[in-house]
């Protein structure tokens, strides 16, 4: 999506560690006007499918699920990576190492959410290694539900976790695929393919 592209050329840093920091507009401070276009896309790019809920991790990726579930009508709902006094016991949970964090959290989601037959998309911010999609599709696994498409905003394609998922196959669409980055240039290259 070549108007993602500009807009993280423009507003985007590159930090050592290949940390690409969007903040400005997407997981921190929302552009919303501009987030609700990438709704639109999403929509336009799954909205043939049948979609009973939007499913997303906390907390970077409830924005953008929240904005792309309107043009769905379905609810969102997103794995919590703590529980509280006030979360159900009895849930899916599984494992997922934060790259950005550098630390392991096990996440979950109440069962009587995601049931057996729920047909999903699945959004998210980022996809680098792609640990946490692989930590949501486990739990849509075991809830025996159906992954109807996975959205990503941006995709560091270097890193290579969005190549795994499509070999397995998955509905993967990522609305701009970075190929490279360098911190002391600033410089960014993306992938032509996302740009359908």
């Amino acid at each position: 999506m070549k108007l993602l592209e500009e807009k993280i050329l423009h507003d985007g840093n590159i930090r050592a560690g290949n940390v690409l920091k969007v903040d400005s507009f997407l997981n921190h401070q929302i552009d919303v006007p501009f987030i609700e276009m990438l709704g639109k896309e999403f929509y336009r790019r799954f909205g043939n499918e049948k979609v009973d809920k939007i499913l997303t991790i906390e907390t970077s990726g409830i924005g953008i699920a929240a904005v792309t579930a309107t043009y769905f009508k379905v609810p969102v709902l997103f794995a919590k990576k703590s529980s509280g006094s006030n979360m159900d016991k009895d849930v899916y949970f599984t494992q997922i190492y934060s790259y950005t964090h550098n630390k392991t959290n096990t996440v979950t989601i109440a069962k009587r959410f995601l049931q057996a037959g729920d047909r999903v998309l699945i959004i998210d911010d980022f996809l680098a290694n792609g640990c946490a999609l692989e930590g949501l599709l486990d739990m849509v696994r075991q809830a025996g539900a159906q992954v109807a498409g996975i959205g990503i905003v941006i995709e560091k394609g270097f890193q290579g976790g969005g190549d795994k998922l499509r070999a397995k196959g998955l509905p993967l669409v990522s609305l701009a695929i970075v190929d490279a980055m360098d911190s002391a240039t600033g410089k960014i290259s993306f992938r032509k393919e996302a740009r359908e």
